[in-house]
């Protein structure tokens, strides 16, 4: 089986996406989009199969979003390609892509809806939020609190 993460080691939501998936048994391969960028027909695809629209997939903070003026509804598809093509840091992560389909997961716990195998354990996000009880079960925003 595969499971890809476009990876940035940087973000906190990315290594807890990560880690979900590696506690469900499976070492994806990990692709730290920052250094090795998806090509534009790859981010083409990936875009497709989240059914999301482009315009979705652009992250604002800590990016040149604002200075690029990409806030401007009337630019096209294209246009915002292009800018995450010169600049992939505008690319939003991780994008994660299993037999079951392809996530934004944003939160991490998105994950849990695309990964195969079930969790082995119990798993908490790094700011200390459970996600997973012992059972391997999710655990609801309602439950934890």
């Amino acid at each position: 089986m595969t499971i890809t993460i476009y990876h940035n080691p940087a973000c906190g939501t990315s290594r807890n996406t990560l880690a979900l998936i590696r506690n469900s048994g499976e070492e994806p391969e990990v692709i730290e989009y920052l250094k090795v960028p998806p090509t534009r027909e790859e981010l083409v695809e990936l875009i497709r199969r989240m059914g999301i629209p482009v315009r979705d997939v652009l992250r604002q903070k800590g990016t040149p979003y604002e200075e690029l003026g990409l806030g401007n509804p009337s630019l096209t598809d294209d246009q915002l390609l292009d800018a995450m093509m010169a600049h992939p840091i505008l690319i939003n992560r991780p994008i994660v892509v299993t037999p079951l389909g392809v996530k934004l997961c944003r939160p991490s716990e998105v994950v849990l809806d695309i990964l195969p195998n079930p969790q082995r354990g119990a798993f908490a996000k790094e700011d200390g939020e459970p996600v997973v009880d012992a059972e391997g079960h999710r655990v609801s925003k309602d439950s934890a609190v």
